[in-house]
């Protein structure tokens, strides 16, 4: 029982993790019909970019308020990368074949990645250690302060942006755009606009992922991108890739599986059981536990 209760604490936290970065998969998609295959490598180098901060702007500082300014400036920083991002190497291509915009994606992911590993280096940095090492203990189960801090900020993001697409006028644009950009233009909608925002949204919301996978696991590697892009794409075909809270649901029972089948089998099948469930799902359910089966128009 206490090992269920501990893969169930560290399983909610890697799902809250890949939960944050799924988001950016499933907005962009959800407009552009999109697979931002670069969105892994922006998670990858916002951890370098706040290690970057911390160092050199905040002179090291571990006080709370230098850790809001780390997380706010990453995710102020990555927004600006996610706005060059979609200009460069998406709105040009707008109009073109669906395949010609997945090579583009393909190709800002090697550049990303190139770029991190020529500006930091190709060996792991080590993430320093912003919160504090607080461990409770319950009747076995160990709980530290960076779990809780992760979980709970997660859901608190996680939330405010349900919200803001489904209760703000902003949101309505976005879910217009999502169903058919043409309509949204004629009811006077700036499509542009909406690209841009979830660009930065996405952008902002995988670098907090960034940071707490920095946080949660200390050692960063300028290819690291591409592991977690690739748990949080699975997360989003999982709850149903365009869907919000199917975002949210898929990243965490992605991370409650890993969890439980690091716990029981082991760590090294992980990745194999993980692409397992990945087909069962896309054979059971190919639009995802919470995706919608609609009709392609032709």
């Amino acid at each position: 029982m206490d090992i269920f209760l501990q893969q169930l604490a560290n399983g909610l936290t890697i799902g809250s993790m890949f939960a944050l970065v799924a988001l950016g998969y499933t907005m962009v998609y959800g407009v552009m019909k999109l697979i931002n295959f670069a969105h892994g490598d922006m998670v990858a180098a916002s951890a370098f970019v706040g290690l970057t901060i911390y160092t050199q702007v905040m002179g090291q500082a571990t006080s709370l308020v230098a850790v809001i300014a780390i997380f706010l400036l990453t995710a102020l920083s990555m927004a600006v990368v996610g706005i060059l991002l979609e200009r460069i190497a998406y709105r040009p291509l707008r109009e073109a074949p669906r395949l010609s915009a997945v090579v583009s994606a393909l190709g800002a992911s090697l550049v990303i990645q190139n770029g991190i590993m020529l500006i930091w280096g190709p060996r792991m940095r080590i993430f320093p250690e912003l919160v504090p090492q607080v461990y409770w203990d319950f009747g076995g189960v160990v709980i530290s302060l960076i779990q809780v801090i992760i979980l709970a900020l997660s859901l608190i993001l996680m939330v405010a942006l349900y919200l803001f697409v489904e209760k703000t006028r902003m949101g309505a644009a976005i879910r217009a755009s999502s169903i058919d950009q043409d309509a949204a233009r004629l009811m006077g909608i700036n499509v542009n606009n909406v690209i841009a925002l979830i660009f930065i949204i996405g952008s902002s919301l995988g670098a907090v992922g960034g940071l707490f996978i920095g946080l949660y696991y200390r050692g960063i590697t300028f290819n690291m991108g591409w592991q977690y892009g690739l748990y949080a794409f699975i997360a989003a075909i999982l709850g149903g890739i365009g869907n919000i809270p199917g975002a949210m649901l898929g990243g965490m029972l992605l991370g409650l599986f890993n969890a439980f089948i690091a716990g029981y089998v082991s760590s090294t099948w992980a990745d194999a059981f993980t692409f397992i469930l990945l087909i069962l799902i896309l054979i059971v359910r190919p639009t995802g536990i919470l995706g919608e089966r609609v009709a392609e128009k032709v």
